[in-house]
């Protein structure tokens, strides 16, 4: 691979770029809707050279590091743009949707198309925020399907390494999502709940670790997780409903008294969460 387009210079998109120009000497072609993003990034060095659309794109990957619609929305209006065979991923948090519109448009106009989507990421967003270090041994998920070229795979796989991701988890689309309303969304649900207590506002000098472990997430982007929620809705809506029954399960026990059945509760979370397989 010798270049490399980030469509969207945010957290994620801008922080491919630090760590493509930290760790090789790919050349990075950046493009965001905000200009003067992209002037920071060419004066800062995290981009070589900045896409005005006024030429065909040429690179051997196009990351498109947009919230879901955004993504599916500029590759309908650019994809004809695109160098013709060139490989084009994503980095959004749901798949099945964008896998059934992505792989249409580049179907249509030529292109490769490979899902993925980099577990790592900050509370706060934006170029300002990047980080070169942002994807060191943390998973990178990609949801190959059965029309997925093997240039693209490899391709992927090869960036996935330049940003020294430890972990390359292989999935369909929709295990991704199952999973990830688990292991993502329903944390910011529960988040976002939490501080809603009347008591959030009154905590101070009473808080610790605990609090700050469950109420980090809470600072989400409203926007883009009302996309993310919804386009991964049945999901979420079953960890949800699943959470609700857990925790009953506490209050009916803590409102009856009933020590052994509480107590019970609790060692059954300590054992889940203290078992080997529960690790990133």
């Amino acid at each position: 691979m010798k270049s490399i387009a980030i469509i969207g210079l945010g957290l994620i998109g801008g922080s491919i770029a630090k760590a493509v120009k930290k760790n090789s000497d790919i050349k990075v072609i950046g493009w965001n809707r905000d200009v003067s993003v992209a002037k920071t990034a060419l004066e800062q060095g995290s981009i070589d050279s900045i896409w005005n659309k006024e030429s065909m794109l040429e690179a051997d990957i196009a990351v498109i590091s947009t919230p879901p619609y955004a993504t599916v929305s500029f590759l309908e209006e650019n994809a004809r743009l695109f160098k013709k065979g060139m490989v084009v991923t994503d980095v959004c948090g749901v798949k099945e949707y964008i896998i059934v519109e992505c792989e249409r448009i580049c179907n249509e106009n030529d292109l490769f198309f490979i899902g993925g989507h980099p577990m790592a990421g900050k509370e706060k967003g934006g170029y300002f925020n990047t980080d070169a270090t942002l994807f060191v041994g943390a998973s990178y998920i990609i949801t190959p399907t059965e029309t997925t070229s093997q240039k693209a795979t490899d391709i992927l796989k090869e960036l996935i390494n330049i940003l020294k991701a430890g972990t390359i988890t292989v999935t369909t689309p929709e295990f991704h999502d199952k999973v990830i309303a688990f292991t993502s969304q329903l944390p910011h649900v529960l988040a976002g709940a939490y501080v809603k207590s009347p008591l959030c506002t009154k905590r101070k000098g009473f808080s610790a670790g605990s609090f700050m472990d469950v109420s980090r997430v809470a600072t989400a982007d409203e926007r883009l997780w009302t996309e993310l929620f919804m386009l991964n809705s049945e999901n979420l809506v079953t960890e949800i409903n699943t959470l609700i029954n857990n925790l009953s399960a506490y209050r009916d026990a803590i409102i009856k008294g009933d020590n052994s059945r509480l107590s019970t509760i609790i060692k059954e979370g300590r054992e889940i969460k203290e078992c080997d397989n529960l690790q990133f």
